[in-house]
């Protein structure tokens, strides 16, 4: 029998594995000043713009925080979750954590937080630390690997660890674009979205997030990884290379971003005969913003505007069957050891 604690020692917590989802972030509202908090915060990031700050602030803190919060808020407001009163992304990031608990079971506590905005890293490592944990996988839910967005997940993390006098034991989740069960997963999800549309599309998009082409020169892999992850599902489905094409979207800036863009190629597709289109994003683990309305919204107007006839957007994986059963198998494979 364990020894009793002498008198005012503070209580002690039995040890415990706690695993924290962590996403990029979005506003607490579609209002401007929750727009601009939110895109202060993302575009101060020095991963996210590499240019000095002293040159890059004036001119973030300025012009682009002047008109940027409207238009981002007008979008946001379209594809808002108003039955839930807040952003997709929080909502399904939230039902992936509560589902992901209830497959792990209670010897593992499962917490979620933002890179950019609320629940914010520190919150979710403490409410891990509050619970007993002292073993956390961070786990940055992106496939593939880059600076701007695994990278500064874990730079967050390990600021907040700065501030903790007794740190937990931390590992952290590594890209899994290449996972046989994140393969899977992907693949089945493209299949099961074409084969509910009414149309046989001509073509079908995996459209990732893209990044200064730049950053890919200085050595950042995420190229390389989104590329080998299209190859992949489309070997994994027996498709030609012609079905299955990788675009980049999201671009910001006047520099040279990774291409093909995904607008351009879809403004490009109907004179070339491929009327009829089908996109899916697979650097992005959570439906959200670039997602919902830049691809399912306005990717479709830019689409039919150039005279192409039938749209779909396939969403993310989110908290679906398939998307949880994939998560659950890469979690536990690196929670080897520790449970």
């Amino acid at each position: 029998m364990a020894s009793a604690l002498p008198p005012g020692h503070p209580p002690i917590s039995t040890p415990r594995v706690g695993v924290l989802l962590l996403n990029l972030g979005t506003p607490d509202g579609t209002d401007y000043w929750s727009v601009r908090r939110y895109l202060s915060e993302f575009l101060s990031d020095p991963r996210v713009i590499e240019s000095p700050q002293w040159l890059w602030q004036p001119i973030l803190q300025g012009v682009v925080l002047s008109t940027r919060p409207q238009k981002s808020g007008v979008n946001y407001k379209r594809i808002w979750d108003y039955q839930a009163g807040d952003s997709p992304l929080r909502v399904i990031t939230r039902n992936q954590t509560t589902k992901l608990q209830e497959r792990l079971g209670k010897d593992i506590v499962v917490e979620f937080a933002m890179r950019y905005g609320n629940p914010s890293t520190k919150s979710g490592i403490e409410a891990l630390q509050a619970a007993g944990c002292q073993r956390i996988l961070l786990a940055p839910l992106y496939p593939q690997y880059s600076a701007t967005t695994t990278a500064t997940a874990n730079d967050k993390a390990f600021d907040a660890l700065r501030d903790i006098r007794w740190q937990p034991a931390i590992r952290t989740l590594p890209a899994y674009f290449e996972e046989p069960a994140y393969i899977e997963a992907l693949a089945q999800s493209i299949a099961d979205g074409v084969a509910k549309l009414d149309f046989t599309p001509d073509v079908i998009l995996t459209s990732y997030h893209g990044m200064p082409k730049l950053y890919l020169e200085k050595g950042d892999p995420y190229h390389c990884q989104c590329l080998k992850t299209t190859r992949l599902v489309r070997e994994h489905l027996g498709w030609a290379e012609e079905k299955l094409r990788v675009t980049f979207q999201s671009r910001f800036g006047p520099t040279e971003w990774l291409q093909p863009y995904t607008d351009k190629t879809l403004e490009a597709l109907p004179g070339l005969g491929m009327k009829r289109v089908a996109v899916v994003s697979p650097a992005f683990s959570v439906d959200c913003i670039e997602t919902l309305e830049e691809l399912a919204i306005t990717g479709r107007e830019q689409f039919e505007h150039a005279g192409g006839e039938r749209y779909a957007y396939i969403p993310c994986l989110n908290d679906s069957e398939l998307g949880m059963q994939m998560l659950e198998s890469v979690i536990r494979k690196e929670l080897a050891g520790w449970v």
